[in-house]
């Protein structure tokens, strides 16, 4: 007996909607400018905010795997979006991912401790890579909300061999701010940091390309944002 696909099930569930939902992911799916891995991302992403951890998720991390993602790259993404999306958002995910990793008899993949000084506030705590003008402006906000905010780009700001690329992670902190209508300064900063990695205007515009299928309405809105920042002069070098 032949193991079901995912479009098997959906259409168990509702045959018209799988035809709906099947012409309308082929479509995002098809977007050239990004790679299989970031469209896998960029799922996932969607699925911590909307939420959705039952079966959307659940084929968003088959679909990783077939496409050569491991369950460290996910756990990756997870810790990178906490911030973003909330610490209990993505500790939700991360025990689903822990479900079905269990349930596939995948190994728990291991991670490093972070070095004690990127977890700490205060004195002893590493420099922060947040750029001075962001830092300015939370200041202004509330000082203790500006310590935070140091200390989630520190701990996030890990890089190395097995992480996610700034290309990556600009795409991804984007999809957060798509979901969670965070059109202003933090979209503008995401957009600008994609920009600086190396992604021409087409990438970042494949990025709410690809959402579209996450909630029309609000890529619609996205798309104003977007317009908005492209058509903005780039800044003197």
């Amino acid at each position: 007996m032949e193991t079901p696909t995912d479009f098997d099930v959906i259409t168990g569930l509702d045959p018209v909607f799988a035809q709906m939902a099947a012409a309308s992911v082929g479509h995002c799916w098809a977007v050239p400018e990004l790679s299989d891995r970031e469209k896998v991302f960029l799922a996932l992403v969607a699925d911590v905010c909307q939420p959705a951890l039952g079966l959307p998720f659940e084929m968003h991390v088959r679909e990783g795997l077939r496409r050569g993602l491991s369950t460290a790259d996910m756990r990756a993404l997870l810790r990178l979006i906490s911030y973003d999306s909330g610490y209990a958002a993505a500790l939700a995910a991360l025990e689903r991912l822990a479900e079905i990793e269990a349930a596939a008899g995948l190994p728990r993949p291991d991670a490093e401790s972070l070095p004690r000084e990127l977890v700490e506030t205060g004195p002893g705590a590493a420099p922060t890579p947040l750029p001075q003008p962001v830092r300015a402006e939370l200041s202004g906000l509330d000082p203790y909300f500006l310590e935070y905010f140091d200390l989630q780009s520190r701990m996030r700001g890990v890089q190395g061999p097995g992480t996610l690329s700034v290309r990556e992670r600009a795409f991804m902190t984007m999809s957060v701010d798509v979901h969670y209508q965070t059109l202003d300064e933090t979209f503008r900063i995401h957009v600008g940091r994609a920009l600086g990695a190396g992604a021409s205007h087409e990438d970042v515009r494949a990025v709410l390309r690809f959402n579209a299928q996450f909630g029309a309405t609000r890529a619609w809105q996205a798309w104003k944002a977007l317009n908005a920042c492209l058509a903005e002069p780039a800044p003197a070098r």
